[in-house]
């Protein structure tokens, strides 16, 4: 959405096709239009392996493309970046470009499936101009895996604008006093969806056993999902149900991460989330398992702390150091802060995409 509506228009003229389906932050349909950006919503490009509907949008897509004669198709997401690309080269369009934000195989899925990602991978980068990827470790496990050539990655971080995630432009008490959190608490929270990935059955654990050493720490969940059941009645397992606000499905991140004291993100697998520079931005400290991309967002011990995915215990010492040690608190969120302004700025992202266009097209 950011790059539709911030490529300079005098040089890009540009247009985003999307499925129906919405995500962990929401629908983003009525903020593409509301940017001024032309959107076209395509009913058979469904998240699920479909096999019907998968045929139906590739030759949708491959009609429309032929018919609008693009220079550029750059897909997103790994289904629409297989069947958005053999589209696009059927249709004989001369630049095509895919961003893995995390590469579609990984470590928990089934090995016979996840061997069919990998060949649709390698058949798809052969056909594509360029790979943006978003942490140098994707290049890597993309080239062990025999995707694409070494010239074709291009390392660009899926940025945010700095001005909205500012903790000057919030009002930290205003907003605890709206959500009905103690003035006094220290706030352990996350933003994400509660799916299998985002494994927020451990996170609910680790706040059990944080919330039983702490008696004065508040958990804040915002987001929403298929295991929303599982996580309510975790949290009422665990007694702690009383101190935890789930906020749903927020649009408003810099809003909810003002009430936050701490950053907690027990993923299994990501990509490079947005929301680790989003909650550095806002001056908080990350703890995060070590989960592919997270790996390259967070300094251990300076800017947060990595953690062993699945080690509990591991968590809980690092976030009590964090409640009970406040300066050093402050000095992770504010190196935190400095290095999101340096490596995760809109306008650099914005302006990496521009330039490697320009450079494709002069191929």
């Amino acid at each position: 959405m950011l790059t539709a509506a911030l490529l300079d228009k005098s040089r890009f003229q540009v247009e985003v096709l999307s499925g129906p389906q919405t995500g962990s932050e929401g629908s983003l349909i009525e903020e593409v239009r509301q940017r001024g950006v032309q959107l076209t919503i395509m009913p058979e490009m469904v998240r699920e392996i479909s096999p019907r509907n998968d045929l139906l949008a590739l030759w949708k897509l491959f009609r429309l493309m032929r018919q609008k004669r693009y220079t550029i198709v750059h897909t997103h997401s790994s289904k629409a970046g297989i069947i958005g690309r053999l589209a696009a080269w059927l249709a004989g369009i001369p630049v095509i470009v895919h961003t893995v934000h995390g590469w579609s195989f990984h470590e928990h899925m089934s090995p016979v499936v996840r061997k069919t990602y990998i060949l649709l991978e390698r058949i798809s980068a052969a056909y594509t101009s360029a790979l943006i990827v978003v942490t140098q470790k994707d290049i890597d496990k993309g080239l062990k895996h025999r995707i694409g050539k070494p010239g074709q990655y291009r390392l660009i971080r899926s940025a945010v604008p700095l001005d909205e995630f500012d903790p000057g432009r919030e009002d930290r008490s205003a907003v605890r006093r709206e959500l009905g959190i103690p003035a006094g608490a220290f706030v352990m929270g996350n933003l994400g969806r509660f799916s299998a990935q985002k494994n927020p059955l451990d996170w609910v654990c680790l706040a059990g056993k944080v919330g039983r050493r702490y008696p004065q720490v508040f958990f804040l969940l915002v987001g929403d999902g298929p295991m929303r059941a599982q996580v309510e009645a975790a949290l009422l397992s665990e007694g702690i149900s009383e101190r935890t606000l789930l906020a749903g499905l927020r649009r408003d991140a810099a809003y909810m991460l003002a009430a936050m004291d701490v950053f907690v993100l027990t993923s299994l697998w990501e990509g490079l989330p947005r929301v680790i520079p989003q909650a550095m931005l806002m001056g908080l400290p990350v703890v995060a398992n070590r989960a592919d991309g997270t790996v390259e967002a967070i300094t251990d011990g300076k800017t947060g702390f990595l953690c062993d995915p699945g080690d509990i215990d591991q968590m809980c010492e690092r976030i009590s150091n964090l409640i009970e040690h406040p300066a050093e608190r402050l000095s992770m969120g504010h190196l935190g802060q400095e290095y999101a302004r340096r490596e995760f700025d809109l306008r650099q992202m914005i302006s990496q995409i521009e330039i490697l266009y320009t450079e494709l097209l002069a191929n």
